[in-house]
């Protein structure tokens, strides 16, 4: 609360809809929600191309840095992906339906373990990238077609 300038007082380390931890700028990647493909999104500091939130990195990594907490959008490391509790109060891995291809590429071993784990081994050829498309709408029909299981999950955002 105090090194927060008395700005926050509480945060949930494990949602990036409801009170998510502040971050500073210098995160590695960027998660950020896509409602009308009821998942999110992530993207690493090297891809500087726009994203399906309509941002690139560098507009999103100000928009959550400074210390406040950004509901939507939430800093974590690339390693965080693949993690137990990432976004875990958001539904989990399960929600992530775009990411950059060179990210996908980087943490593909674990990406696929973690998939696995969690009975979807298929998870990682269902989350579309800039090949597909780089706005929701774009992205959307390849989700269907591969029937990705955010489309079946409780909206991200609630009713």
């Amino acid at each position: 609360y105090q090194a927060s300038r008395q700005k926050i007082d509480h945060y949930n380390f494990y949602s990036v809809v409801h009170d998510p931890m502040t971050t500073c700028g210098c995160c590695e990647c960027v998660c950020a929600v896509l409602p009308l493909c009821n998942g999110v999104m992530t993207v690493n500091r090297e891809y500087m191309e726009m994203t399906p939130c309509g941002m690139k990195f560098t507009t999103l990594a100000g928009t959550i840095g400074g210390g406040l907490s950004a509901p939507g959008f939430v800093g974590h490391s690339k390693y965080n992906i693949c993690q137990r509790k990432f976004i875990l109060g958001d539904g989990g891995i399960k929600r992530m339906v775009w990411m950059p291809k060179m990210l996908k590429e980087e943490i593909a071993e674990r990406l696929k373990k973690r998939s696995e784990e969690i009975g979807i081994p298929g998870l990682p050829e269902m989350i579309a990238d800039e090949t597909i498309g780089t706005t929701e709408e774009q992205i959307l029909p390849f989700l269907k077609e591969k029937n990705h299981p955010a489309l079946k999950m409780e909206p991200i955002l609630g009713e």
